[in-house]
């Protein structure tokens, strides 16, 4: 069986989350998750025990997607460099740095 993605874990999380403002008893909470996500009951009640602490529901991020492009071989080095300096993928860094430079356009016009 595969292994659920982060986003697949925040949405079952922010069920339970919904599931517990309801205020159905934990019994009734489980049965309704496992079923509805088909988890098991012992999976239902672990995510029950996790949203009780949730002051909110958690954001789930959007599935990443594979693109390809050629950048110079002298800014890979020094974005290998800062990541492992960083501790950080290279796509979070990329992530990073595309989400602020377009933030800073936008603003700039």
């Amino acid at each position: 069986m595969a292994r659920s993605t982060q986003a697949q874990k925040a949405k079952i999380l922010n069920a339970a989350y919904r599931l517990l403002s309801r205020r159905l008893s934990t019994a009734e909470s489980a049965a309704v998750l496992a079923r509805e996500s088909s988890i098991s009951m012992r999976q239902a009640y672990r995510y029950l025990e996790q949203a009780a602490h949730l002051e909110q529901p958690v954001a789930v991020a959007e599935p990443a997607l594979p693109i390809t492009f050629k950048i110079p071989g002298d800014v890979i080095r020094t974005l290998r460099t800062y990541a492992a300096a960083n501790d950080l993928t290279l796509s979070e860094v990329l992530t990073r740095a595309i989400t602020e430079f377009v933030a800073r356009a936008s603003r700039h016009g």
